[in-house]
């Protein structure tokens, strides 16, 4: 597995009831329409502190776009089928901090308050962590800072990843205060 692996990767996934697609212009009013929207839940995503701008966004989208044909990470954005882009965004799910020797990644996702507990996260998720399995690697895994009880019941219930451990003093949270993470993993089970 290297960088090309993820050049190559798929741009497009579909989930019984979503589609995923890497970066598009297009999505940038609907991201930043939902990140606006579902702010008050977002206090734990350094990116996400202060309502955003339709530049911003479009900039954004941009940069994830160049990163994607860069083979740096992959990035997917979900939505409903069928139904206008701002009324059918879903979420953002992204796979980074790759290590091709592992092989493994980080599963990152940040969903639409709207559509919290229909279970179209989960199944985003999911399903980009099958495409990291079917690119090659051995391991996905979740950070989750330690007071976000609502990440860390979505990483172990719902995704059913393994908790492994806690990280002290890890990294800076979102208000710059140091702070710990909690480490999850999924395991491709053909990995050799």
């Amino acid at each position: 597995m290297d960088r090309e692996t993820l050049i190559r990767a798929p741009r497009e996934l579909r989930t019984p009831r979503l589609l995923l697609a890497a970066p598009r212009p297009e999505f940038a009013a609907p991201f930043v329409a939902s990140l606006n929207r579902s702010l008050p839940g977002l206090g734990y995503i350094a990116w996400a502190q202060r309502p955003q701008t339709p530049d911003w966004a479009v900039r954004f989208m941009r940069g994830g776009l160049e990163d994607v044909e860069a083979g740096e990470y992959l990035v997917f954005y979900a939505f409903l089928p069928g139904r206008e882009p701002d009324e059918g965004y879903v979420g953002r799910i992204d796979l980074h901090s790759w290590d091709f020797e592992a092989p493994r990644c980080e599963v990152g996702y940040v969903g639409d308050s709207r559509h919290a507990g229909r279970g179209l996260m989960r199944e985003a998720v999911l399903a980009c962590v099958q495409l990291a399995f079917g690119l090659g690697a051995a391991r996905v895994q979740a950070l989750s800072e330690a007071g976000n009880a609502r990440a860390l019941h979505f990483a172990e219930r719902a995704l059913g990843f393994v908790r492994e451990g806690v990280l002290r003093h890890y990294e800076r949270d979102a208000q710059g205060r140091l702070g710990d993470q909690v480490m999850f993993a999924a395991y491709n089970p053909d990995a050799r």
